[in-house]
């Protein structure tokens, strides 16, 4: 039998699977840049005004936010504003499919039954590398038709196109290496998820420092593919080469392993127990304590960086009414320093949601997996067993947003020499977002509660809730759709007046949506494959 026996068939049942989760993906993906450009086309109509926010966009606090500006027409605009959004979402849904398709299929039990039939070694890492590559692809070229739609030179258009479209190939591979390290899904996620995190990062320093540290990085590739302002083709050799080098490490790393175990070896466990383990909370911990750790030190990274890159904002010149504008849109409303914090605060708010929903889907998870039967055999309760945790999941978010407020107040307040003043202004900053990140977490909880089968249209809640806070106003849309988004009600702090009520409500949304998940879970049968 061929290793690769069975690719065609799994690929086809990866589409239907996907079906609606990567329509949702391409055609949010696709419109995007098209959107941005046609509105960037109202708001600066004219080169002198393209001229005018030039220099403004040049400012490093930007830069390490944005990347450079390389160009001055509304293309290389367009590239700028949408790219790393662009870039970073088509990672992201890149690496989950192809996790969910290799990875979690061994996890479930799933890929053992489906080896036992007509189906090679290699035909699952090879039908789901397929699959999003295919997802890629059309997001690219249908980018890159909307760009050339809406009048875009087409050189530019094809070039950001084929950026996004080699982005997400580039950590489908890296998805697909790090899925044979661990036996775990979420590690194999997290460890790319990581890298994904860390490509960022290492792009903002070097694209306000050591110019080098931006071309260790897939993001700076992206970017400095320069769509719209003198095209650099030749980047994509450092896409497919390095796509090439993690593919063939995930080929060969099969060979090398057992199905269902993972490359790195688990740590042997003592010989007993330990106490905490014989109640329900004491699991939880264990089962999220490594996923929590990897946020605590990737949002203490995230804040200092970002709170030291705030000072830049105020080294313009010559500040103007552009600036202030467009970080109003962001998210700031007073003070240009404040504006930037705020809006830099926001983003990690909607970031830190990401954990507190996989913290609040790791009910399900326990449940498709046939653990939780384990625990509801004993003496514990349906509610007791949720509670566990969902406590990591309120408890860790708000531990999550305190570290970003702190570590970005003690990196700002040093430059500016006031490291209590502003480490208590920027941790309120940061806790401000924890009830916007409930309340998608309790959409999570009510779907496992009413719908168990749906549970990943929470993921859909978030990436709609982004685009609407961060795209809304540039799309015209009408406040009462970007009203939808929890995190449209945000007080934008620092700087702005902070207001109870929208806190508030958001609270009560988030218990209610809570309260009926756990009343549906009570009730519904279990477990829900």
């Amino acid at each position: 039998m061929s290793a690769l026996e069975g690719t065609r068939a799994l690929a086809r049942l990866a589409l239907r699977l996907d079906r609606v989760r990567l329509s949702i993906w391409i055609l949010g993906l696709a419109v995007m840049p098209m959107g941005t450009a046609a509105n960037y086309q109202k708001l600066y109509p004219t080169q002198a005004d393209l001229q005018a926010v030039s220099g403004v966009l040049a400012n490093p606090s930007l830069v390490a936010m944005s990347g450079p500006l390389f160009g001055l027409n509304i293309g290389a605009l367009t590239a700028w504003k949408i790219g790393i959004t662009e870039f970073i979402l088509v990672g992201l849904m890149s690496m989950l499919t192809v996790v969910r398709h290799t990875r979690t299929e061994e996890e479930t039990g799933r890929l053992e039954l489906l080896r036992a039939t007509t189906v090679g070694r290699y035909a699952p890492l090879t039908a789901a590398l397929a699959v999003t590559a295919i997802a890629d692809v059309t997001i690219g070229l249908l980018a890159a038709l909307g760009l050339m739609g809406v009048g875009l030179d087409p050189a530019g258009s094809f070039a950001f196109g084929l950026a996004v479209a080699l982005f997400g190939l580039l950590f489908a591979a890296i998805a697909a290496f790090t899925a044979q390290l661990t036996q775990s899904a979420r590690a194999a996620s997290g460890i790319a998820g990581a890298v994904l995190g860390g490509t960022y990062l290492l792009r903002a320093v070097g694209d306000t420092g050591p110019s080098w540290l931006a071309w260790l990085s897939p993001t700076g590739w992206a970017l400095h593919m320069r769509p719209f302002a003198g095209e650099r083709w030749w980047i994509a050799l450092l896409f497919v080469g390095f796509a090439v080098v993690f593919g063939v490490g995930g080929y060969t790393l099969i060979d090398r392993r057992d199905v269902g175990a993972g490359l790195l070896p688990d740590r042997p466990g003592p010989a007993s127990a330990a106490p905490a383990l014989g109640s329900p909370l004491g699991l939880a911990w264990r089962l999220h304590r490594g996923l929590l750790l990897g946020w605590v030190v990737a949002l203490a990274l995230s804040g200092a960086v970002m709170g030291g890159a705030a000072v830049g904002i105020g080294n313009l010149d010559s500040p103007n009414q552009q600036l202030t504008d467009i970080l109003s849109r962001m998210g700031g409303t007073a003070g240009l320093t404040d504006a930037f914090l705020g809006a830099i605060y926001g983003i990690i708010g909607q970031l830190v949601a990401v954990y507190a929903i996989q913290a609040t889907l790791r009910l399900r998870q326990e449940e498709s997996t046939g653990r939780v039967e384990s625990i509801l055999a004993t003496r514990v309760g349906r509610v007791r067993w949720a509670a566990s945790h969902l406590v990591f999941a309120v408890v860790g978010t708000a531990l999550l947003l305190a570290v970003a407020g702190v570590a970005g107040g003690l990196s700002y307040g040093a430059q500016v020499h006031d490291v209590a003043g502003q480490t208590g202004r920027l941790l309120g900053a940061a806790l401000v977002q924890l009830p916007a990140a409930l309340v998608l977490a309790g959409v999570g909880v009510a779907l496992i509660g009413l719908l168990p089968k749906l549970t990943t249209l929470t993921w859909a809640a978030l990436i709609v809730s982004a685009l609407l806070v961060e795209l809304g106003g540039l799309f015209g849309l009408n406040q009462y759709v970007v009203d939808a988004a929890p995190f449209a009600h945000v007080p934008k702090l620092p700087g702005a007046a902070f207001t109870a009520m929208p806190v508030v409500w958001l609270t009560v949304v988030a218990l209610a949506l809570g309260a009926v998940g756990l009343l549906g879970l009570r009730r519904r049968d279990m477990p829900v494959g």
